[in-house]
């Protein structure tokens, strides 16, 4: 029982780290359902009234044209944090193999990848953005990728700061003294003793995407209509934004409460305990 109970207390989270985890699967939920849970189409004009207050009918009121804002923000959940989600997992997959390789090779591989990313990272995030975009269009793909290219040298350094220090380790001595390729170092060595603190930079990755892809939608080069994110909603009902419509700040408390989630839970994941290379 003990080697059971030990686990499962390192697993406990303080009650910051478990309201953040807690709304982060709300929202994570909602995306998932949002077409079964949202009372209204995202474009169906439900009233004569635009920008109206909370009504029982319509909790988080309508929006410029009278379409429903509960309804929207639901919708908008599924392409903010599926977006999100999936330019964050290109971006980390990509920079943590990239820095797997680096440190396990070294030598010009090591240099090249490190010069060109860091090329890259020298680029203000939403400027590029902005460029790219205006370039290629606002599809769901170009935004994808675009957010995945700016945030993969980030997650390149932050991995292959951690791999370089492990690949010093007697452990990889050892396995490379046993005559193990670079494949196996790299796959069974390094990447188990990353998995925690890339889960962590994962979640400060998928901070940062909400927000650039919340940005480019703000600036209309984003997610484009019928579709729209909580960065578009904010952006169309601006002139409801005097008379504190709910229209401008539900979606804008929704990426509040999405961003301070994960910011929550990323703090108070065990990574710096217990973390340690068994064999």
């Amino acid at each position: 029982m003990s080697g059971i109970v030990s686990p499962m207390r390192r697993l406990r989270l303080p009650l910051t780290g478990a309201i953040g985890a807690n709304v982060l699967t709300f929202w994570l939920v909602v995306a998932v359902l949002a077409p079964w849970i949202a009372p209204y189409s995202a474009g169906h004009i439900v009233s004569p009234n635009i920008l109206a207050p909370m009504t029982w009918a319509f909790p988080f009121g309508t929006d410029y044209l009278g379409r429903d804002m509960l309804s929207r923000v639901l919708l908008g959940a599924r392409i903010t944090v599926g977006v999100s989600l999936v330019a964050t997992v290109l971006a980390c997959l990509a920079g943590v193999s990239l820095a797997l390789a680096a440190a396990a090779r070294g030598g010009w591989l090591d240099a090249v990848l490190s010069r060109v990313l860091d090329a890259v990272i020298s680029l203000p995030s939403l400027l590029f953005g902005l460029v790219v975009v205006a370039s290629l269009g606002a599809s769901m793909g170009v935004l994808i990728t675009t957010a995945a290219v700016i945030y993969t040298p980030g997650a390149y350094r932050t991995a292959r700061a951690l791999a370089v220090n492990i690949n010093a380790l007697d452990f990889v001595a050892v396995a490379r003294a046993r005559g193990e390729g670079t494949l196996f170092i790299m796959r069974e060595e390094i990447l188990p003793n990353l998995l925690l603190p890339v889960l962590t930079d994962f979640g400060l990755r998928f901070v940062y995407v909400v927000l650039l892809l919340s940005g480019l939608s703000f600036l209309g080069l984003g997610v484009q209509p019928p579709d729209a994110d909580w960065g578009s909603l904010v952006r169309e009902n601006l002139e409801g934004l005097v008379d504190g419509s709910p229209a401008v700040i539900m979606p804008a408390v929704a990426i509040a409460t999405l961003t301070i989630a994960v910011n929550l839970l990323i703090d108070n994941l065990p990574t710096r305990r217990g973390a340690s290379h068994e064999r």
